[in-house]
C-alpha cells in the first residue's frame, strides 16, 4: 500500500483561504505545537499573501513570525513557503537582487522549502528564482498552475498545454527538487487532472516526487486528489478544521477516509488529529469566519477565482463597504480571463483578474484599464499562453501609454538593494537585510507600506468577534476620532448616527447583522467661495479606502496633480484636480472609506 505524502497548509494557506491572510501569531502559535505533538512534520509556514499581510494588517514583521513557526514546530519539521517566481513574496516584480535576497532571507529564518510558480506559466520567470532557491540551500518545488477556462475558451489549460510547459522547465535546466502542480482556484477537472499527472509521471518516469495543490471552493477537491494519486501523484496538500474544505484545502481527515479500501493512505493517528482539531478550533474561537469562506462556490468554475484570493478580496470589500458588488464582480471576472491571454488565475494575476472586473463594475467596461492588468496583457510580467484580446491590448496602450514588451521582464527591473538602502539611510533607519527587503517587497505606486511599518504605522485590521484586546499602534479607519461636520452619508449599507455630540458612519454587515463603527465623519476645512468663481467639486469615481491626502486647503493645484490617493483591492488609484485652483476644502482623511460618488474635496 502506497502511503500518500502531505503537508499540512492549515496555518499558511488556511488563514488565507478564510481570513485573507490576517491571523495574529499569538493566537495560534499554540496550534503550531498541537500540530507537531499530532506526528504532522511537514507544515507550510508562510509566504505568499501571508508575507505582506502581516506588516499591512497585523502589525507584525513576517520574518519574526517565521522564527516563532520554527521553534514551535521543532528543528527537525519541514517548513515550506510560497513564492510566485520573480514576483516572491513582494507586491510587483521584484529585480534579481532582491529575488536572491527574498531566499537566502527565507533559509534564515527557518525555512527549508519554497514553492515556486509562475501564473503565466513563463518558464522564464521561474529560472532565475529557482536557482536563488536552490543556491540558498532550499527544497525547490517547482509549480505548474493549473486551472478550467471559461465557457467557450480554448487553446492552453489543458493537459497539452501542461505538459509543454513541463517539457520547457526540463529542457531548461531549472533545477528542482520537486514537481507540483497547483490549482489554486479548485476548478480543474478532474479528469483533466488525471490525464495530466499521468503524462507527467510517464515523461519524468518513477524517480521524480510530483505533488499536486488544489482547494474545495468549486467542490471537486477530494475528486481532483484522487484522480492524481491514482495518475500517480505522491503527496497533496491537506488542510484541517477548522480552515479546510469550503475556499481551504481539501481536509485531511476526509481524504483519509476517501482513500479507504484503496491501494492508498495517509499515514496519520486519526485521534492525534482530532485532538490538534480541537487545539485549532481553540486557538481561532474569537476569529470572524466569512460564510464565503465555508461553502462551495460553484460559479468559480466559470469565474475562477482562488480560495486564496477570493476571502482576501471580500474582506477589503467588506472594509470599503462594497461586498453587495461581489457578485456583479465575479461574473465580470470571466470576461477578464477569456480576453486576457488565460493566465492562471492565482496571485497575483487572479488579483490582476479581479482588480479589472472591479473597475469594470464601478467604472464601466474598459473604462480604466488597471495597472497590473494592463501591464500583465502588454508584456511586463512575462508572456501570456495566449495573446490577449488585441482590442484590450490597444486599449490598454492608449491608456497606459505603455507599448507591447516581449522581452525578459527582470531585465527591465532596476536592482533595489541600493534604492532600499538609500531610502533607510534617509529615514535613519537601521540597515538590516530584513528592513532592505520589508522596503523593497511593499513598495506601492503611491507609496510604501513596509517603510511605513519600520517608522511605527501598525495597523491592525484583524476581523475577530469579540473586540480586540491588543492597542493598535495607530488609530486606523474602524475607531473613532473627534469629528466636527459631516458630509453626505456614502452608500446603501452605510449609516450616520450621533452618539453624545460625535457623528459616526456605521456599516451593517449584511451576512451577519453585526453593525461596526467606521469613523467619524471628517472634519471638512474650508476657503470661503465668491459668488464669481463657483467651486469645483471632485468626488470618487469607486469605493475605496483613502490611503494617501496629498494636498491641503489654501494649496495651488495645477490640473491632474494627485490629491488624494484611494486603495481597494490592492489598487492605488488617485484622484486628481481636474483643472487649475486652489484648494477649498478637503472632505476626507487618511483612513477614512469612501464610496462612488462622495465629495473628496473643492477647488476653485
Amino acid at each position: 500500500m502506497k502511503k500518500i505524502r502531505f503537508m499540512d497548509t492549515s496555518l499558511r494557506d488556511g488563514f488565507q483561504s478564510v481570513f485573507g491572510a490576517r491571523a495574529l501569531t499569538d493566537d495560534f502559535l499554540p496550534a503550531v505545537e498541537a500540530a507537531r505533538h499530532a506526528g504532522i512534520t511537514y507544515m507550510e509556514a508562510g509566504g505568499g499573501a501571508r508575507f505582506q499581510a502581516l506588516f499591512m494588517y497585523c502589525g507584525e514583521s513576517a520574518f519574526d513570525m517565521m522564527d516563532r513557526f520554527r521553534q514551535a514546530a521543532g528543528p527537525e519539521a519541514f517548513l515550506q513557503t510560497l513564492a510566485r517566481g520573480i514576483n516572491v513574496v513582494a507586491l510587483s516584480a521584484q529585480p534579481r537582487d532582491m529575488i536572491d535576497l527574498h531566499a537566502r532571507l527565507f533559509k534564515k529564518h527557518g525555512i527549508t522549502h519554497i514553492r515556486n510558480f509562475d501564473a503565466l506559466n513563463d518558464v522564464r520567470n521561474l529560472i532565475y528564482s529557482g536557482q536563488c532557491i536552490k543556491n540558498a540551500g532550499l527544497h525547490h518545488q517547482v509549480a505548474i498552475t493549473m486551472m478550467e477556462l471559461p465557457p467557450g475558451c480554448s487553446g492552453a489549460h489543458d493537459p497539452e498545454f501542461y505538459l509543454k510547459t513541463l517539457r520547457e522547465i526540463l529542457d531548461s535546466g531549472l533545477p528542482y527538487d520537486s514537481i507540483c502542480f497547483k490549482d489554486a482556484s479548485g476548478t480543474s477537472n478532474p479528469q483533466k487532472v488525471y490525464d495530466t499527472v499521468k503524462a507527467a509521471r510517464k515523461l519524468l518516469g518513477n524517480d521524480d516526487t510530483i505533488w499536486m495543490h488544489s482547494h474545495e471552493t468549486a467542490g471537486v477537491g477530494i475528486t481532483q486528489y484522487k484522480a492524481a494519486i491514482e495518475a500517480g501523484a505522491d503527496g497533496v496538500c491537506l488542510s484541517r478544521s477548522p480552515l479546510s474544505g469550503g475556499t481551504c484545502q481539501p481536509d485531511m481527515l476526509s481524504l483519509w477516509h476517501a482513500l479507504k479500501g484503496t491501494d492508498f493512505t495517509l499515514d496519520i493517528d486519526v485521534k492525534k488529529i482530532l485532538e490538534a482539531n480541537r487545539v485549532l478550533q481553540e486557538c481561532l474561537k474569537d476569529y470572524f469566519f466569512p460564510p464565503e469562506a465555508q461553502k462551495v462556490s460553484s460559479e468559480v468554475i466559470l469565474s475562477p477565482m482562488p480560495g486564496g484570493a477570493l476571502t482576501a478580496n471580500t474582506m477589503m470589500m467588506r472594509d470599503t463597504g462594497t461586498l453587495h458588488l461581489y457578485p456583479k464582480v465575479i461574473e465580470a471576472m470571466s470576461e477578464c480571463v477569456a480576453r486576457g491571454g488565460f493566465g492562471t488565475s492565482v496571485t497575483p494575476v487572479s488579483q490582476f483578474y479581479f482588480q479589472q472586473a472591479y473597475a469594470n463594475v464601478t467604472q464601466g467596461p474598459w473604462k480604466k484599464i488597471t495597472d497590473g492588468y494592463g501591464k500583465m496583457i502588454l508584456g511586463y510580467f512575462g508572456r501570456t499562453p495566449v495573446p490577449p484580446d488585441p482590442e484590450i491590448v490597444s486599449i490598454a496602450e492608449k491608456q497606459m501609454g505603455l507599448p507591447v514588451f516581449d522581452g525578459d521582464p527582470l531585465d527591465v527591473i532596476e536592482p533595489g538593494i541600493p534604492k532600499a538602502r538609500v531610502i533607510l539611510e534617509k529615514e535613519r533607519i537601521p540597515v538590516t537585510d530584513e528592513n532592505i527587503f520589508i522596503v523593497g517587497a511593499l513598495a506601492t505606486t503611491g507609496g510604501n507600506k513596509g517603510l511605513d511599518f519600520l517608522k511605527g504605522n501598525k495597523p491592525i485590521n484583524v476581523r475577530k468577534v469579540t473586540e480586540q484586546k491588543a492597542e493598535p499602534a495607530k488609530k486606523t479607519a474602524l475607531q473613532p476620532k473627534p469629528a466636527e461636520v459631516a458630509p453626505q452619508p456614502v452608500g446603501p449599507m452605510k449609516y450616520k448616527i450621533t452618539v453624545s455630540g460625535e457623528t459616526y458612519q456605521v456599516m451593517v454587515e449584511d451576512d451577519t447583522g453585526e453593525v461596526t463603527a467606521v469613523s467619524p465623519m471628517p472634519s471638512v476645512k474650508t476657503v470661503p467661495a465668491t459668488a464669481e468663481e463657483p467651486l469645483v467639486e471632485i468626488f470618487a469615481q469607486l469605493p475605496g479606502n483613502v490611503y494617501e491626502v496629498s494636498c491641503k486647503v489654501g494649496d495651488r493645484v495645477n490640473s491632474g496633480d494627485t490629491l488624494v490617493i484611494l486603495e481597494a483591492m490592492k489598487m492605488e488609484t488617485p484622484v486628481t484636480a481636474p483643472e487649475d485652483g486652489v484648494i477649498v476644502s478637503v472632505e476626507v482623511e487618511k483612513g477614512h472609506t469612501v464610496q462612488s460618488g462622495q465629495l473628496i474635496a473643492t477647488l476653485r
